[in-house]
């Protein structure tokens, strides 16, 4: 009786709703779908009957019941998560939810100009050093689906928590956390049926702590990927008692993706930048704790999926001047048939080159050049480097991704050369590199960007005097560094989206690398774009600025008060707004951009007035 008057209550709840349903996902089972509302509430139906149940009742612009409060969803679960902040057990029993209150976070207003009056749209977006939403953890069972079991976590806590994953008994749900300062991570085992805590790992390292990213389930405990050991990422075994931990591999392992086990083997497969560091390959780690590469290192891969049995998989193969073809492989050999052929390609296109340059430490950094049309070496081009800069984000790859863009053809097609260059800061060289950027993320960078530009000054069929650098988000905050403090390399640039203050971005992103602004005062100064204006010389090297107003992510407040001190410096600067775009533009605005970026190539770097 008493389940057949909950079910007509939360049946009567769900009237609600109205139509708004956001990020249904199936059950594993496909018996059943979890959604959010407009609300913030959660919601389960079976797919069936269509019952549906109702499972919280506080949500509000406040309180989100299985959405993620936004530095969660752009900084933790990621971007693919669509704000999804719940996760189905593998039973299709239970569900994992995180709540988050947003009572303490500020609200940051974006304006849009449309219509008559316009409008002002409000996210609460926490910056460097400001409160945080408190997040809880809940479980709930469609046994029992009035009751929330709450993991039995000190809220209190200025802390984060990282994407939870169910142990394939669904009885336990694994869960990161970390504090605000993320030197430290601890993962619990938390009991579904009543919230209680078993602690099973610790990890301490001397600037920050990465989440962790995969976990496979054997029977006897947990396969995870850390990188505070070796200075690279290893992959680790965890008994479920916690008392058991070993390390299973060595060598240069870097972006290291697991992909999945043969429990009956006790094989372990997953794709790492190890035998390359712009090149992924598909390896196995057997038990005798043998690595054996199974797709060719010569070639990229990615999109690798196994049959059941573990005996053969597809993968895509490409490098970046060979177009991605998809391969059937029979486990443990090397050549596999081809199951689509790539698609045709234009035979007339830029051809990218593998380059490199050792710094004075030794240190080895990629880059990608391309050459125009009809390249003569007995002649000089112009050059345009494309940059990030960010910490552990690298740009160079030996891989076709999209092949060539609209950009790579202009360059091409207009006698410049074409370089995507990484710092040491991307991540090639390991931990120790990355570390390198602790508490000033934009001084190593700045550093390893002008090296490469002296390089490329020094190549006889580089005009010196036309090197132009352009970057977007990061790259932008980097483009715009260099500009202002290095026109004896750069002559132009084009800053798009850029963060000139950090402490106008976010927490959690900022914080990792950068501490907060209360305790490392000097590493925001020496970071902030804005205190390098009056470097700036606008004779000898010239800036264009580019944002969209309606970035949620990178506010345009960052463009605004660079602006303003470069106008109150007497700074001459081209400005390209995007009203309401995004972090990234698109459709009209992106075709804009695209058209609007080659005018200003061609007005500082060929010498073309249009």
């Amino acid at each position: 009786m008493k389940r057949t008057i909950l079910t007509i209550a939360c049946l009567l709840a769900a009237v609600f709703a109205g139509a708004e349903e956001i990020n249904r996902t199936a059950s594993p089972d496909g018996k059943w779908e979890a959604f959010t509302d407009a609300h913030n509430d959660l919601y389960v139906r079976e797919l069936a009957s269509g019952e549906t149940l109702r499972l919280t009742s506080d949500g509000s612009d406040l309180i989100l019941n299985g959405y993620a409060s936004w530095v969660y969803y752009e900084e933790i679960f990621g971007r693919p998560s669509m704000y999804r902040a719940f996760w189905w057990s593998p039973d299709s029993r239970s569900i994992a939810f995180y709540r988050f209150d947003n009572s303490k976070v500020q609200m940051f207003p974006i304006y849009s100009a449309e219509g008559k009056y316009g409008s002002l749209s409000q996210t609460r977006y926490p910056k460097a050093g400001d409160p945080n939403p408190e997040c809880r953890i809940g479980i709930i069972s469609l046994d029992n689906p009035g009751h929330t079991v709450w993991a039995d976590f000190d809220y209190t806590q200025d802390q984060y928590f990282g994407t939870p994953f169910w142990g394939d008994d669904s009885r336990r749900l694994f869960v990161q956390r970390m504090p605000r300062v993320q030197q430290e991570l601890d993962l619990f085992a938390v009991s579904a049926a009543d919230g209680s805590l078993t602690s099973i790992y610790h990890e301490q390292y001397h600037t920050w702590v990465n989440w962790m990213e995969d976990m496979l389930f054997s029977p006897e405990g947990l396969i995870m990927v850390r990188d505070f050991e070796t200075g690279w990422q290893q992959l680790y075994f965890l008994s479920y008692d916690g008392k058991t931990f070993k390390r299973l591999t060595d060598g240069p392992n870097w972006r290291v993706k697991l992909i999945g086990m043969d429990s009956a083997k006790g094989d372990i497969f997953f794709t790492a930048y190890r035998d390359s560091d712009v090149r992924a390959c598909l390896y196995r780690l057997d038990r005798s704790g043998a690595i054996q590469a199974l797709t060719n290192p010569a070639f990229s891969v990615s999109d690798v999926e196994f049959t059941p049995d573990w005996s053969a998989f597809s993968a895509t193969l490409s490098t970046c001047n060979s177009p991605a073809v998809r391969r059937h492989f029979k486990t443990g050999r090397p050549n596999g048939r081809i199951e689509k052929k790539a698609a045709p390609q234009r035979e007339d296109r830029p051809q990218w080159e593998i380059i490199r340059l050792t710094l004075e430490d030794g240190t080895s950094l990629p880059a990608k050049i391309a050459y125009p049309k009809d390249f003569d070496p007995s002649k000089k081009y112009p050059l345009v480097m494309e940059i990030y800069g960010g910490p552990n984000t690298a740009y160079v790859y030996d891989s076709w991704r999209r092949g060539p863009s609209r950009r790579d053809f202009w360059y091409y097609e207009n006698g410049i050369i074409k370089v995507t260059a990484d710092s040491r800061a991307a991540g090639h060289n390991g931990r120790a590199d990355i570390d390198l950027v602790y508490r000033d993320v934009v001084s190593v960078p700045v550093k390893d960007f002008c090296q490469w530009g002296r390089y490329f000054q020094s190549l006889p069929y580089v005009d010196a005097d036309r090197i132009g650098v352009e970057g977007f988000s990061f790259g932008g905050t980097m483009t715009a560094m260099l500009v202002m403090t290095h026109p004896e390399i750069f002559r132009c640039g084009i800053a798009g989206g850029g963060v000139y203050d950090w402490e106008l971005y976010d927490t959690h992103y900022t914080e990792r690398f950068m501490d907060t602004p209360q305790r490392n005062p000097e590493g925001y100064a020496r970071a902030r774009a804005l205190n390098y204006v009056q470097q700036y010389d606008d004779s000898r090297s010239f800036l264009k600025l580019t944002h969209g107003t309606g970035d949620d992510n990178v506010h345009f407040q960052n463009t605004l008060q660079l602006i303003d001190a470069l106008q109150k410096a007497g700074k001459q600067f081209e400005l390209m707004i995007y009203p309401d775009g995004m972090h990234g533009y698109r459709g009209a605005q992106a075709e804009h951009d695209i058209a609007a970026d080659a005018a200003f190539w061609s007005k500082h770097l060929l010498n073309v007035n249009n």
